[in-house]
């Protein structure tokens, strides 16, 4: 087993780049199963053990895949297995993404029910409904989703509750349907926009992605293309709060600022200052700009915070900004609308002595003077995240154990973070 060991203190400066982003390269690489001919080309995409499953998936079903530095050539002609297997799903719920491609181009498909973080329960009927609406025929025995259709038909289909993997799963169901699906209360996330441009690339028609309703157009065929996955904004936003908590001066580079909009104004509200160092390129939502981060002069304030679909402030982020806010004046309030068990990381944070409270989906956060080292154990992905950026903060030594959570979605972050001047090493114990 792996810990990372931090020794806090140090101011963080210097610059950083951000890596393509996990959530947007998990459903781009699910959709090269709809190429019928050719090989697709997907650059940016982060070294992450996320992405090592899904790629070791598509491997399993007959996918010839290779990986040059950041880019991934994935040709899916020759897949003949239609099946994702429990021993790869469980630890990944992104791989039930694979179900809406495999239905649409091969008209068959048996996925094992999704694991992943223990955050809550994430189920997969909206999923299961949408395609069934289509004219899927699926059933749920021994742990499967086993699914079958001669050829999807388009449908007008309204999500109960906004969900993301299941906006990305009808619409990659979709566009090989014959006739026009529309999806209303469709997610309206950035990751979903650039699945859509890929899919556009690969023939695909496709509008109204970035809003609540999206229409796709089926199509006989899709072929493969090329296409560079965003910037992960969850990512950019963890390292400006390491810049804030550790009262540092950094530059992130390829942030994709018109796509943080909840983060970044909670953050200049809680007291930092980012600053665009040049102006937003075209197709703003998916470009990646320099940025400058520091804490401003009058010192971190506590505020309210409630985690809500975007372009509200993400869930993905609660977890890091909770530490920002353990040592802000003042109380805090943070409610979780999203998932209902992801407080999991407060417990350890009191071990290093901040001052939160759990109650029900909500948690209150008052500000302390300063934290303590301590021996802490990560129960989540961003949980892990959050647990680092308090050990930077923190007086003495902070032992993370269960790194592997930690990647699941941050390539290198601990290299990344010893090059801004942080005192972190990754030990075997």
């Amino acid at each position: 087993m792996e810990s990372i060991v931090v020794q806090g203190g140090r101011k963080l400066s210097g610059s950083v780049v951000i890596d393509g982003a996990k959530n947007s390269a998990l459903p781009l690489i699910a959709a090269t199963l709809l190429a019928a001919s050719g090989s697709c080309r997907l650059e940016n995409v982060p070294d992450l053990r996320d992405i090592n499953t899904i790629v070791h998936l598509l491997a399993g079903m007959g996918a010839a895949i290779e990986r040059q530095g950041s880019s991934l050539n994935i040709t899916t002609t020759a897949v003949e297995n239609c099946q994702a297997p429990y021993d790869l799903v469980k630890t990944m719920r992104a791989s039930i993404l694979v179900l809406g491609p495999l239905l649409a181009r091969f008209g068959q498909a048996r996925v094992s029910l999704p694991g992943g973080c223990a955050i809550g329960a994430r189920p997969v009927n909206l999923h299961i409904k949408g395609l069934e609406m289509m004219g899927a025929r699926i059933r749920v025995e021994h742990g499967y989703i086993i699914g079958q259709a001669e050829r999807l038909q388009g449908a007008d289909i309204s999500f109960d509750v906004t969900t993301v993997t299941g906006t990305e799963n009808l619409m990659m169901a979709a566009v090989l349907a014959d006739g026009v699906t529309v999806l209303r209360n469709a997610a309206r996330e950035p990751e979903i926009v650039d699945l859509a441009v890929f899919l556009r690339k690969m023939g695909a028609l496709i509008e109204g992605e970035g809003t609540h309703t999206i229409t796709i157009s089926g199509v006989e065929k899709l072929i493969a293309a090329n296409h560079q996955v965003m910037p992960d904004r969850i990512e950019a936003g963890t390292f400006m709060v390491a810049a804030g908590i550790s009262d540092g001066d950094v530059i992130i580079e390829n942030a994709p600022l018109a796509a943080m909009g909840g983060v970044v104004t909670k953050l200049q509200e809680i007291g930092l200052l980012v600053e665009a160092l040049a102006p937003s390129k075209e197709d703003a939502v998916l470009a990646g700009v320099a940025v400058r981060i520091r804490r401003g002069s009058a010192g971190l304030r506590g505020l309210d915070v409630k985690t809500m679909p975007y372009p509200g402030f993400p869930t993905d982020m609660q977890a890091q900004v909770m530490v920002l806010l353990a040592l802000a004046e003042g109380t805090s309030v943070i409610s979780e609308t999203i998932f209902e068990n992801r407080f999991m990381h407060v417990f350890e944070l009191q071990r290093m002595g901040a001052a939160i409270e759990v109650e029900g989906r909500s948690a209150i956060v008052r500000g302390v003077k300063g934290l303590s080292g301590a021996p802490v154990m990560a129960s989540d992905l961003r949980a892990s995240a959050g647990l680092v950026l308090a050990g930077l903060a923190a007086e003495g030594e902070t032992v993370m154990s269960r790194v592997y959570h930690l990647d699941r979605g941050y390539a290198g972050f601990e290299k990344k973070l010893k090059l801004l001047g942080a005192d972190i090493e990754r030990i075997k114990a």
